[in-house]
Parts: structure tokens; C-alpha cells; sequence
């Protein structure tokens, strides 16, 4: 078995990326760009634990699309190693971040070559410009520039991250604690996504696929002979409104399963369960606003939705066109693209009694297409 483990750090907020997209989720035709860097690497077959470092709530979401070893990262990304090496059970560990996307076998092959030759082993790129610090040229032949991954000992990188004093890269935390590094020569192509325009950059990332995703929604509600009514995210002129443990709006938490189970995220109830009493009596425009949120950040956009609300009452034909304006302001589309229907159940079953309303809703998402930027 290898002696060789792999930490790949992604719990970065991407606060310079400047996009509602967190670059870690940029899909390379299906793949999140965090699953097509891990299952890149692991293919060389070089690794005995592969280490993905990354947020509580991304972690939930990630664990749908592999089984890779996950853990919680920290505020920073000394604090984020640091939780992965308690996973580490190999000699050596090899450290990269998930925006650096495009490291070939050769270059690895020729970082783990180096293996138990120092404490650490460093790949850099030369410096060509003028390089000027505090208004002083200085030797640019003496600047390196530091790329990872980074190859390491497992007990002495340990050993050197305890410490309060934040580092930007193993191999400092190293020689900060009197250990040894050995440079070899980097790679130009296996630059870091850091900026969008970085994205320009890198050459083994394919495209977005352009598949149409679509999901589904049902959700039903009783009345209450009290309250108010909201209903597509309008109060609704009525004496009685809805039970339920939030303002009751059947028709978006309907709205809100559909956009989740075309992304592949569960359901509401797992975002905003019944029993938790931050949600108790929310307005459920606030909870379809975070799923939005949610749905960007990993990557999607909203095509269309298409609402059918089952309702014997309340009367709701003069509503439709309010609704379909709130909700497509919420979902940030054009409003031809929310379609809101209303029907009977010709007074058949709970809804025809007059005892409740309910509500399917449809959602079509697509991947953002980062291929568009610049």
C-alpha cells in the first residue's frame, strides 16, 4: 500500500473569485471542479487516502457525489490542514488546494520522486519581471515563486503547524520550526484559479455541460381557522389561513422541493426542519431567497419553474400575476419564465371538502457557464 496520502484543501469562501459561485463548485461538463480535481489525481493511482477539506455544508452536498474522506475545515487554511492530518495515517502527505486544478501525472510523478530526500519538497516557478520591494529593485534571481502540491513527513509537518503563528504553505511552517526544504522545478500549467479571469488560465478544464436539469415538487397544507393566509408568496384575502410550523405558503415550500430536487439536494425539510424553532412561523419568501442563495453558490442557475395550485378555495385567479412577479424577483428571472396555474379538484378528496390546499411545482436548472467570463 502506498505510503503517500493526499490533502486537498476547499474550504475557501472564494471571497476574491468575486462570483455568486464558489469557484470549488464551477462544474467541468457535470463535475464540480473539486470532484474532476480528486478523481484526476486519484487515477494515478499514487495516494492510499485521498483528504477533501471543505465546509460542514458543503461536505453534506459533496458526500452525493463520491466517497472520498471529508472533512471540516477551519477559518483558516492552517486551522483546514491541520483537521485533515488527524486523518492521516501514511509517512508521507501530499498537500494542494482544489483551485489548482491542473496537475499532471508527469509533475507529480517528478514531486514524489523527491520523496524522503527533505522534510519538505517545494515546486517553484522562476521570476522573469522586475521584481521592486520597498521602493528597492532586488535579485529576481533569488525570488521563487511557491506552487503546491507540496509533499511533506507527516510527523514533522504535524509537529510544525502546532503553533499559533499562521503560515501561508507547509514548507514555511517547516522551516519556521527547523526543519529542512528541497525546491524542484514547477510546472507553468498548473496554475492556481484565485481570480476569474484566472480561469483563462487553465488548460485541462472542459466546458459546463449544457444538460437541462428538472425536478419536482408536492406539498400539501391544511386549514387553520386562524391566521393569515399566504399563498405563491402573496397574502390572500381570507379569515383563515394555514397549518403549518411556518407562515404555511404551500405553494413555495412546493416550489422550493422542485428547485432542490433538480439540483440533487433533498428536500425542505432537511434545510428547514419542522422541529427547529428558527423557522417557527417564517415567512417563507425568506426560505425560498436562502435556497436561491444555496442553488447559486453551488453552481446553478434557474431556467423556469412552473406552479399548479389545487385549491376548492380560496378563489385565486386575480393573485396569479403578483405571484408570478414576487417569486421571479426572489429566483432573479423574467417573469414569463414563472408560470403559475390554478385548478379544482371538482370536489374530490381533501381539497375538494374545502379542508386544505395543495401544490406541485416544477423546476428546471442549468450549470453556470464560467466559460462565458471574459
Amino acid at each position: 500500500m502506498s505510503d503517500l496520502s493526499l490533502i486537498l484543501l476547499s474550504a475557501g469562501n472564494s471571497s476574491r473569485f468575486s462570483m455568486g459561485v464558489k469557484k470549488h463548485w464551477l462544474r467541468i461538463n457535470h463535475q464540480p471542479l473539486w470532484q474532476f480535481v480528486a478523481l484526476r489525481l486519484q487515477k494515478t493511482e499514487k495516494f492510499s487516502k485521498i483528504i477533501i477539506v471543505s465546509s460542514d455544508v458543503d461536505i453534506a452536498f459533496m458526500k452525493n457525489y463520491a466517497n472520498f474522506t471529508f472533512v471540516k475545515g477551519g477559518a483558516m487554511r492552517q486551522e483546514s490542514l491541520k483537521n485533515a492530518l488527524d486523518s492521516v495515517e501514511s509517512k508521507y502527505v501530499l498537500v494542494s488546494d482544489i483551485a489548482r486544478a491542473c496537475v499532471n501525472e508527469e509533475f507529480l510523478e517528478r514531486i514524489i520522486a523527491h520523496k524522503g530526500q527533505s522534510d519538505c519538497i517545494v515546486p517553484y516557478l522562476n521570476v522573469t519581471d522586475t521584481i521592486v520591494y520597498e521602493n528597492e529593485t532586488i535579485d529576481r534571481d533569488k525570488v521563487k515563486r511557491i506552487q503546491t502540491p507540496q509533499l511533506s513527513s507527516t510527523d514533522v509537518l504535524r509537529e510544525a503547524l502546532n503553533t499559533d503563528k499562521e503560515f501561508t504553505d507547509e514548507s514555511s511552517a517547516i522551516v519556521a520550526n527547523g526543519g529542512k526544504r528541497s525546491f524542484i522545478l514547477g510546472d507553468e500549467d498548473a496554475h492556481k484559479i484565485t481570480y476569474i479571469k484566472d480561469l483563462n488560465k487553465i488548460p485541462c478544464l472542459d466546458a459546463p455541460s449544457s444538460d437541462i436539469l428538472s425536478g419536482n415538487g408536492f406539498d400539501v397544507h391544511a386549514f387553520d381557522t386562524q391566521g393569515e393566509m399566504w399563498l405563491g408568496g402573496v397574502k390572500i384575502e381570507s379569515d383563515y389561513g394555514f397549518l403549518a410550523h411556518s407562515d404555511g405558503d404551500v405553494a413555495l415550500h412546493s416550489l422550493i422541493d422542485a428547485l432542490l430536487g433538480a439540483a440533487g439536494m433533498g428536500d425542505i425539510g432537511m434545510l428547514f426542519p419542522d422541529n427547529d424553532d428558527r423557522y417557527k412561523g417564517i415567512d417563507s419568501k425568506q426560505l425560498l431567497k436562502i435556497v436561491v442563495t444555496k442553488l447559486n453558490s453551488y453552481g446553478f442557475l434557474i431556467v423556469n419553474v412552473d406552479i399548479t395550485i389545487a385549491a376548492q378555495k380560496p378563489r385565486i385567479a386575480k393573485y396569479k400575476t403578483q405571484m408570478r412577479e414576487v417569486i421571479a424577483e426572489i429566483l432573479g428571472i423574467d417573469r414569463a419564465r414563472v408560470n403559475v396555474k390554478a385548478t379544482t379538484t371538482e370536489k374530490l378528496g381533501f381539497v375538494g371538502r374545502e379542508e386544505g390546499v395543495a401544490v406541485t411545482s416544477n423546476a428546471n436548472l442549468k450549470y453556470f457557464n464560467w466559460k462565458t467570463i471574459g
